[in-house]
């Protein structure tokens, strides 16, 4: 598997499965700056142990018929919202941009960050 395969079955669709305590979860994301990015807890989806972890499994889906396009490990790590780097700030720009029935889109960026959601990067574990 490529980083360019991995990148175009992401940007296709919004969804993907991780693996998390030997249970597939379904989760929303959004793909930027090579990595996935997602955000849990704090009223989001809840994908729990995943800020724990170092590394998870990452399921990508046909968009077109829901069969298996690819699985690759990727890295974990938090973001820190009240720090974050000029990618970071413009993953969660684009996470509140595909975020669907928000009933506050336009604070929903400082409420993930009051609520204690976590906004976190999955970095495919690839060679480029």
């Amino acid at each position: 598997m490529s980083l360019p395969l991995i990148e175009e079955g992401a940007k296709k669709s919004n969804v993907l499965w991780i693996s998390l305590a030997g249970r597939d979860r379904l989760a929303w994301h959004v793909w930027h700056d090579g990595a996935i990015y997602l955000v849990t807890g704090g009223g989001e989806q809840e994908l729990p142990g995943l800020t724990e972890a170092g590394s998870v499994r990452v399921t990508l889906r046909s968009k077109d018929n829901g069969a298996r396009l690819t699985s690759f490990e990727a890295r974990v790590r938090t973001v820190d919202q009240s720090a974050p780097s000029e990618a970071d700030a413009g993953a969660v720009a684009a996470l509140v941009k595909e975020r669907l029935n928000a009933p506050d889109a336009a604070g929903l960026a400082g409420r993930w960050a009051a609520s204690g959601a976590s906004i976190v990067r999955l970095t495919p574990d690839v060679a480029v």
